[in-house]
């Protein structure tokens, strides 16, 4: 693993244009992918991709955000930034998935969902919202993989899964530095501030217990050694899926529940005592 980083190093490392894509991931890890498209509803979203492979001879469902590597798929793609369609598309791969018992993996790479008013029109918080109480329910394995920026309801749209796993390089959060550093400090330009206190590295959110287990990348990032990070991955995602195929159905689905209920738990008690302590130093 790299040494000592700081968070804002990290972020810049996972915004790498360079660094592993969903196409990547695909190519290397789920042979024979058979892509499936549209929401059923109302369009196509190319920021998300998600289809039908194989995983070491079993059946997956792969669903990931896309942000393209030229200038005209970053367009097509909206640089990565999903739509309506995209998340309603997801959880109907999802669903179907869960119908014929295969797996899924989820792989996130978003700097947020698209927040334009079209966007808003087509219904991003519900469908945002309606994937987080699906996929709370599915019963069938689910492995989320961050693999370079996951910020907001955008990466969480795909994020409620069994097992969390992140890269040594990716991030975490409910929002970009930036967008952190303009709501608590009034200027966006403190976002490496911003990143150092806002908890969204990969050791930062092991620690919290958020996220399961980080994924080692070569130092400089994954770009530098994609083989490396591609073999890691493949050895985390099938060590963490022979486990979870152990559970069936309902229990699957209610472990699932109470592991994302326990990331909320907190002591009363705490809450008491602060504002006596508060009293004891007024003078």
């Amino acid at each position: 693993m790299n040494g000592e980083m700081t968070a804002h190093e990290r972020v810049q490392i996972a915004r790498n244009p360079q660094r592993p894509g969903i196409r990547d991931y695909i190519d290397a890890l789920f042979p024979h992918f058979f892509e499936l498209r549209g929401d059923r509803l109302s369009g196509e979203d190319e920021a998300i991709l998600g289809g039908v492979a194989l995983f070491h001879g079993q059946p997956v469902t792969v669903i990931g955000t896309r942000k393209g590597r030229t200038l005209q798929e970053n367009l097509r793609a909206n640089f990565g930034m999903p739509s309506p369609e995209g998340y309603r598309k997801a959880l109907r791969l999802m669903k179907q998935a869960e119908k014929f018992h295969r797996p899924i993996i989820t792989l996130i790479d978003t700097s947020g969902a698209y927040p334009g008013m079209k966007a808003e029109e087509h219904g991003q918080g519900e469908a945002i919202a309606r994937n987080l109480y699906e996929m709370s329910a599915l019963t069938v394995p689910v492995i989320a993989v961050i693999t370079g920026e996951g910020n907001s309801g955008g990466a969480l749209a795909l994020g409620v899964a069994d097992r969390v796993l992140m890269l040594e390089n990716a991030v975490y959060a409910i929002l970009s530095p930036e967008g952190f550093a303009s709501i608590l400090y009034k200027d966006a330009s403190r976002a490496g501030e911003a990143a150092g206190v806002m908890k969204l590295t990969a050791p930062e959110l092991a620690a919290l217990g958020v996220i399961d287990g980080i994924i080692p990348e070569p130092q400089g990032g994954a770009h530098t050694d994609p083989a490396s990070v591609m073999q890691a991955l493949d050895e985390a995602i099938a060590a963490q899926l022979r486990e979870l195929m152990k559970l069936q159905g309902k229990a699957l689905a209610e472990q699932r529940y109470q592991k994302f209920r326990r990331m909320s738990a907190f002591e009363r008690a705490e809450l008491v005592r602060q504002p006596a302590a508060r009293q004891e130093n007024q003078p």
